[in-house]
């Protein structure tokens, strides 16, 4: 018999608002909260941004393995950066407990709500444009999505209404919110 799925996991793209929803979501289900973002800089001693100009994308995906591998968590909203999907491991590690929530939108979307990606700490090929990137992506969380909210046009509380609707009723485990 399989473990209780007791978390919920955010995947998606930089800007789709994993770390407020997270957040949202967290006091709407009384259950405690992590970005895994800030795991990782903790653990490192340095920011994401950083970890990349200074040791490449493969380093930050490497920790960022390490870090959520290592992540052992009931009750909780984990927030992940966008490139957590790179790890098959690190997925199946957060799949056994959690429900994964894809926060899908549009590229669009994505280039007006991060700006320069160039500052984000973006786990990406040096020659990769963001298009690319959004395209790689979005297989891998489709691939890993248990449930796919979609976040265009709507307010964050919209979304967060769906996430607990969709936490509730997957067959896969309803959370007790």
């Amino acid at each position: 018999m399989s473990s209780p799925r007791n978390n919920v996991v955010l995947i998606g793209m930089p800007g789709s608002g994993k770390s407020t929803l997270g957040v949202l979501l967290a006091k709407a289900g009384a259950l405690d909260f992590v970005d895994t973002d800030l795991l990782i800089q903790s653990h490192s001693g340095q920011t994401l941004q950083s970890i990349v100009d200074g040791e490449g994308y493969e380093a930050l995906r490497r920790i960022e393995e390490q870090v959520l591998c290592n992540l052992n968590v009931t009750g909780h909203v984990i927030a992940t950066g966008g490139s957590a999907v790179y790890s098959d491991r690190a997925m199946q590690h957060l799949k056994q407990n959690s429900i994964i929530v894809f926060l899908d939108i549009s590229l669009t979307t994505v280039r007006q709500r991060i700006g320069d990606f160039s500052l984000r700490g973006i786990s990406k090929r040096p020659e990769q444009t963001l298009e690319d990137l959004f395209t790689e992506r979005h297989g891998l969380y489709t691939r890993y999505a248990d449930v796919v909210v979609n976040g265009e046009h709507k307010s964050q509380n919209q979304v967060c209404e769906e996430i607990l609707k969709a936490a509730m009723t997957t067959e896969i485990g309803a959370l007790a919110f």
